[in-house]
């Protein structure tokens, strides 16, 4: 079981969407992970340094919130097998769809992109069905 904090949920929104905003106002670009991402493995790609700040930042954000005092819930993991095929399903659709739930989700709606729309819609759908056949199919938690 999970439990939920609407406080935090709330304020942990607002950081993503001002971050999302101010990324958008001060360079121009879209905070989506899977672009920044791919763009930070790129060698020769201008912006690296961004792009490597905003991973390290996604990675360092809950070590930070640990060292506070604050507790950080750690997931039930499945085995290893089924989160390397979950990574790869990921990478191939964020490739496939031109985009990830972030970039899409967050900053496509914001703009009102008919794509993006399409995308976060699918990306809804599909995790509706998924959990829907696992709980009730598969009788999982």
């Amino acid at each position: 079981m999970t439990s939920f904090d609407p406080v935090s949920a709330a304020l942990g929104g607002l950081l993503i969407g001002a971050g999302a905003l101010l990324l958008m106002l001060l360079s121009g670009r879209i905070a989506g992970i899977s672009g920044i991402f791919a763009d930070a493995l790129e060698p020769h790609q201008t912006g690296r340094g961004w792009r490597i700040a905003f991973i390290v930042g996604l990675i360092a954000a809950p070590l930070v919130v640990a060292v506070t005092g604050r507790a950080v819930p750690a997931p039930d993991m499945p085995a290893w097998a089924v989160v390397i095929a979950g990574g790869l399903l990921v990478g191939f659709g964020t490739r496939l769809g031109s985009g990830c739930t972030s970039g899409h989700g967050v900053c496509g709606i914001a703009r009102l992109s008919p794509r993006s729309l399409a995308a976060t819609a699918t990306f809804m759908v599909t995790a509706a069905v998924v959990v829907a056949v696992s709980r009730h199919v598969l009788g999982g938690q």
